[in-house]
């Protein structure tokens, strides 16, 4: 099937040579200097054309000048139509605007922040018709006497998802370091509900999930059966022998005169080795 092309106006010849017309219109709205060469024009309909013009502000690089002149049928004097800086190829341009209701991100809600919930949320529904598959006294409970709404399966199925694969699901690094999974640990506490069939709540103090909704098949270190690790080997008391005790041979040392024996000195009266007596005894 062929398509039809919309028809092109050929450029009218006065508003194509009416560039020092158009240029002077950008420099009324822009600072003495800043519109810059003649980029060309484009035809926009019938004895309508936009001059384009660079803009040599530093803060609006890659912008251009756009000004739109036209003529009336059978005049041959042209006219301003418009002119405004438009963004160009390259331009450096803000985000796209999104309402505060889909910025949000998790962790945004602070102390007195308020998130109302719209009229038409598709994650909420009317109390007096969703009633849980596993508790079918939800609906006794709701209708008229609880919640104006409650939990939808679009809701339920969001939740799933996101719980599924976040920190607390079966694809971090602690569950596949795990011993075993999250359904068989003493500690996992099932929620009640349509949602008992994948989730828990963790009771065990002592790892970073307590008291957080896990996934079945998550998993820790701190797991109820998890291998229990064999006591340490407690170091032996040494032996103290108080009665007994070891000979130590000592070894000789230097001999100190004033350790000798008595009468090992010569006395008086004695006789020397030449046979003759002291005079102290003659």
């Amino acid at each position: 099937m062929s398509r039809t092309r919309a028809r092109v106006p050929a450029p009218d010849q006065a508003c194509a040579e009416a560039v020092e017309l158009a240029r002077a219109a950008a420099e009324e709205l822009a600072r003495p200097g800043e519109p810059g060469e003649h980029l060309g024009f484009e035809s926009e309909g019938d004895r309508i054309v936009t001059h384009y013009f660079a803009c040599l502000d530093r803060a609006y690089r890659g912008w251009r000048w756009a000004v739109t002149v036209t003529r009336a049928s059978r005049a041959k004097k042209v006219t301003v139509s418009e002119a405004v800086l438009l963004p160009g190829p390259g331009a450096l341009l803000a985000p796209e605007w999104l309402p505060w209701s889909e910025r949000l991100r998790p962790g945004d809600l602070g102390v007195g922040d308020l998130l109302p919930a719209a009229e038409d949320d598709d994650r909420l529904a009317p109390g007096f018709t969703e009633v849980d598959e596993d508790a079918d006294h939800q609906a006794l409970f709701e209708y008229g006497l609880g919640r104006a709404r409650v939990l939808s399966a679009i809701g339920r199925d969001r939740a799933a998802r996101r719980w599924h694969s976040g920190e607390h699901g079966p694809h971090t690094p602690i569950a596949h370091a795990a011993p075993a999974q999250c359904s068989t640990c003493g500690f996992y506490w099932l929620l009640a509900g349509g949602l008992r069939q994948m989730f828990g709540v963790c009771t065990n103090e002592y790892t970073p999930d307590d008291g957080k909704v896990v996934s079945a098949d998550h998993g820790c270190g701190a797991h109820s059966e998890a291998a229990v690790l064999p006591p340490p080997m407690e170091a032996a008391i040494p032996i103290l022998d108080d009665l007994g005790f070891d000979l130590m041979e000592e070894e000789p040392g230097p001999v100190d005169v004033f350790d000798e024996e008595p009468g090992s000195a010569e006395e008086p009266g004695s006789v020397d080795e030449s046979g003759s007596e002291e005079l102290g005894h003659s």
